[in-house]
C-alpha cells in the first residue's frame, strides 16, 4: 500500500471485540454457488453472497460495521468498487479491516494494492457551509470483471464535549436494502451498550400480500441487541410507489422530556446580555421607527440580510446556540445563532416569538419516527402577531414585506423550544392574497397580433421573481416568456421547429413596480405576432390562450401507495381577453364552457364573456394548502384537477371564414354537434 503513515481519519486494524471474527477459511466457505445465486447471475444482476451489518452504540461512541462479499460481473459495479469516497466527521475514523478478492477460488489480499488519500470535504464552503469533515478516497488497483470483492470495515465516532447531544441521545434509522441486490445471507444487528434504554419502531414492513403492517415498538436495554437474519433474501418493496421498510432507533424519551431538556439551553443564552447592552446602534434604529408593523419588518430584514449565514456542521450537531451578542458582533452565525438573535430583537420590540426545531427534508417521516431531538436539522422562529401565526427562517435572504406578506414556509411538524411541549402540527392555510394575478390581452387585427401581459406576483412568488429578474440576463428572461407563450398560444402544434424569436417580434419585458412592504412585484410583457392564429390541419383558424401552469399535473399524475400528496399551491387569478376583427363562432362548446369546482381542498371557477368578435375568461383558484391529502379523498381531488384540464384553464375562439362555402361548412359542423 502506498500510504505507510495512517491518517487520524482512517486506520487499518482488526475489528472491535463486539464485531465478529472471520478467518479466511470461513470467508471462502461463505462464498458458495447455489441455485439462488445462479438465478440472479443468469438474470444479469450482480449477487451479494453475504452482508453482515452491525450498528453499535455506547455512551462514548457510535460505530457501524460491515462485512460484505459481492460479484463484480457488471462494469458499473466494478468501476464503483475500484474507487470510492468515505466522508468522516470530526473525531470519526474509518477503520479498514479487510480488502480481498476471491479470484478463481484463490483469496487475494488487496490492501497492498490499495491507495488511500485523505482530502478536505469543503466543496460548499463558498456558500457559508463550514465543516471539518474529511473525505477518505480509496482506490483499489487491478480489480477485474468476475472477481468477488470482500470488504470489511467500520466507521467509529468518538464523542467529544461538543457532542453532548449525541452522548445523551441516540438516533439511528435503519433502512432495508436496495431492491437491486439479492443476498445469499443478510444480517443486520443493532447493539445497545448505553446505560439508557433504546426504543425501536418498525415501520412500513409488509405481510406476504404486500399490506403494510401496523408499526411495532420494542425496547433494548443495555447489552441487548436486535437482529435481522435472512437467507436467499431480496427486498421486494415497490421502489416507485412504496416507502422502503425502516426501523427507527432512538433513546426512549417523549416530546415533553425532550423539550424540557433543550429549553434551558436556549433560556440560558437568551439571558446572557440585553440587546441595549450589545447592540445600542440597532436599538437606536428600532426606537426611531414609530410604526410597529414596519419595526417588525426591519427587525426581520436586519437579521436575515445583515448577519451572514454560516452553516457550521460541527456546531449544528452540538445544538447549543451561539450567544446573540457574539452573533451581532461577528455579523455571522448558523441557523440557531440567527434565530436566537432574531428572538432577542423581537423580545425587545415586544413581539411574541419563540425558536422552533424543524426538519424540512424529512418532514413527512417525522410522524412515523420516535421522539428525538436528533430528528431535527434546522431552527426557525415562530412569531405570534396581531392574531396571526407566522414562521420566519432567519437564514433566508432577499425576502421582503410586512409580516403578513412575506414568503410562506411549507412544513408540517415542529417542536417549540419551551418547557412541557409536545410535537406540534402546523395548521393548514389559505392565502389571503393571490400569489399571481395576471391579465393577458391578445388582439388580432389585419392578421397582426398585439399581446400584452401584466403579471403581479406576491409573497413567495414576488421574492422569487425579484431574484430572477435581478440575476438573469434580460434576453434570457424574454426567451423564457416567449417559450411559455409558444405553448400557451398553441403555436407548438402548427409551427413547431420555428425560431421562437421570429414569432414574437419586438418582444419586451419590464418591471412595472416593486412594492417592498406589500411584497408585490409587477412586470409587463409586450410582443407583436404576425399570423397570430393557430391553424389546424383542415386550415381552420383559432385564437387561443391556455396557460398550462393552471393545470397541476403533479396532482393529476401522482401515484404512490404510502406517501400522501402534499398540497402546496398558490392562490392564482387570471384574466384573459381575446379579440379579433374576424367573425367568430359564439356558440362553440369550449368557447362558452364554464366551470365551478368546490371540494375541501380547493375552489376553482372559470367565468366567460363572449362577444361577436372575442371572448374573455376569468380563472380563480384558491387552495387550502400546507396539508397532506388523505388517501380516501385523493381520487376526488385528482378528478377535480382533471376537470380543470378539460379546457377550463383558458379560452379559445373559432374564426368563421368569409365566403359561401365556409359558411356552409360552418353550418354543417354545427348540425353534427
Amino acid at each position: 500500500m502506498e500510504n505507510i503513515i495512517e491518517s487520524e481519519s482512517y486506520k487499518i486494524q482488526k475489528p472491535e471485540n463486539w464485531a465478529p471474527t472471520i478467518n479466511d477459511d470461513q470467508l471462502i466457505d461463505y462464498i458458495k454457488e447455489s441455485d439462488f445465486s445462479n438465478k440472479q447471475v443468469e438474470e444479469g444482476r450482480d449477487f451479494c453472497y453475504f452482508l453482515d451489518k452491525i450498528y453499535y452504540t455506547s455512551d462514548t461512541e457510535n460505530s457501524e460495521y460491515a462485512c460484505v462479499a459481492y460479484t463484480l460481473n457488471e462494469p458499473a459495479n466494478l468501476e464503483s468498487a475500484s474507487a470510492k469516497d468515505v466522508v468522516v466527521e470530526e473525531n470519526e475514523t474509518y477503520l479498514i479491516h479487510r480488502i480481498s478478492v476471491l479470484r478463481d477460488g484463490v483469496l487475494i489480499d488487496k490492501i497492498p494494492d490499495t491507495k488511500i488519500k485523505v482530502l478536505d470535504s469543503e466543496n460548499q464552503s463558498e456558500g457559508g457551509i463550514l465543516s471539518s469533515n474529511k473525505k477518505v478516497n480509496i482506490t483499489i488497483k487491478d480489480l477485474r470483471l468476475y472477481d468477488i470483492l470482500i470488504t470489511e470495515d467500520s466507521r467509529t465516532k468518538v464523542f467529544t464535549d461538543r457532542d453532548f447531544m449525541r452522548k445523551e441521545f441516540l438516533k439511528y434509522v435503519y433502512v432495508t436494502p436496495s431492491t437491486y441486490w439479492a443476498y445469499g445471507k443478510y444480517k443486520f444487528s443493532f447493539i445497545n451498550d448505553r446505560k439508557e434504554t433504546i426504543a425501536y419502531k418498525k415501520t412500513f414492513f409488509r405481510d406476504e400480500e404486500g399490506n403494510v403492517l401496523e408499526p411495532e415498538i420494542n425496547y433494548l436495554k443495555k447489552g441487548e441487541r436486535f437482529v435481522i437474519d435472512k437467507e436467499n433474501y431480496i427486498n421486494s418493496f415497490d421502489a416507485n410507489r412504496e416507502i422502503a421498510p425502516f426501523i427507527d432507533f432512538a433513546t426512549d424519551r417523549n416530546w415533553v422530556d425532550l423539550s424540557n431538556y433543550i429549553s434551558p439551553l436556549y433560556e440560558e443564552i437568551y439571558s446572557k446580555a440585553s440587546l441595549t447592552e450589545f447592540a445600542p446602534k440597532l436599538v437606536e434604529k428600532l426606537d426611531a421607527i414609530p410604526d410597529q408593523d414596519e419595526k417588525l419588518q426591519f427587525a426581520i430584514d436586519y437579521v436575515q440580510n445583515h448577519v451572514y449565514y454560516i452553516y457550521n456542521a460541527d456546531e449544528m450537531n452540538g445544538h447549543k446556540p451561539q450567544e446573540p451578542s457574539v452573533t451581532y458582533e461577528n455579523k455571522q452565525g448558523d441557523c440557531k445563532a440567527k434565530s436566537v438573535l432574531l428572538k432577542v430583537v423581537l423580545d425587545y420590540i415586544n413581539v411574541d416569538a419563540s425558536v422552533v426545531l424543524v426538519n424540512f427534508n424529512s418532514d413527512h417521516y417525522i410522524k412515523y419516527y420516535l421522539p428525538s431531538l436528533l430528528t431535527f436539522n434546522h431552527v426557525i422562529v415562530k412569531i405570534n402577531y396581531k392574531g396571526g401565526t407566522y414562521f420566519v427562517d432567519a437564514t433566508s435572504r432577499d425576502e421582503f414585506g410586512l409580516i403578513e406578506n412575506r414568503g410562506y414556509i411549507y412544513f408540517m411538524h415542529y417542536l417549540e423550544v419551551k418547557t412541557n411541549q409536545e410535537l406540534q402540527i402546523k395548521e393548514p392555510y389559505k392565502f389571503p392574497y393571490y400569489g399571481i394575478n395576471e391579465k393577458a390581452d391578445f388582439s388580432a387585427q389585419n392578421n397582426i397580433g398585439i399581446l400584452k401581459l401584466v403579471s403581479t406576483y406576491k409573497g413567495n412568488r414576488a421574492n422569487y421573481m425579484r431574484k430572477y429578474f435581478k440575476n438573469t440576463n434580460k434576453r434570457e428572461i424574454i426567451d423564457s416568456w416567449n417559450n411559455f407563450l409558444f405553448y400557451t398560444l398553441n403555436y407548438s402544434n402548427d409551427r413547431n421547429g420555428t425560431d421562437i424569436r421570429t414569432i414574437f417580434k419586438d418582444a419586451a419585458i419590464e418591471i412595472v413596480s416593486d412594492d417592498k412592504k406589500l411584497n408585490e412585484f409587477t412586470i409587463q410583457y409586450n410582443a407583436t405576432i404576425e399570423n397570430p392564429y393557430f391553424i389546424d390541419a383542415e386550415k381552420n383558424r383559432f385564437l387561443m390562450y391556455f396557460d398550462r401552469n393552471v393545470v397541476k399535473n403533479t396532482a393529476r399524475d401522482f401515484m404512490h401507495t404510502d406517501l400522501s400528496f402534499w398540497h402546496n399551491f398558490d392562490n392564482e387569478k387570471y384574466e384573459i381577453n381575446l379579440t379579433t376583427d374576424q367573425k367568430i363562432d359564439t356558440q362553440e362548446k369550449y368557447t362558452i364552457q364554464e366551470s365551478t369546482i368546490t371540494n375541501p381542498y380547493f375552489d376553482f371557477t372559470s367565468r366567460k364573456k363572449v362577444t361577436k368578435n372575442g371572448a374573455s375568461i376569468i380563472v380563480d383558484y384558491k387552495p387550502l394548502i400546507n396539508l397532506e391529502i388523505p388517501s380516501e379523498d385523493f381520487e376526488d381531488f385528482r378528478n377535480a384537477h382533471h376537470e380543470i384540464a378539460d379546457s377550463n384553464y383558458g379560452v379559445g375562439i373559432d374564426i368563421i371564414e368569409q365566403g359561401l362555402m365556409n359558411m356552409l361548412k360552418y353550418r354543417f359542423k354545427k348540425r353534427l354537434k
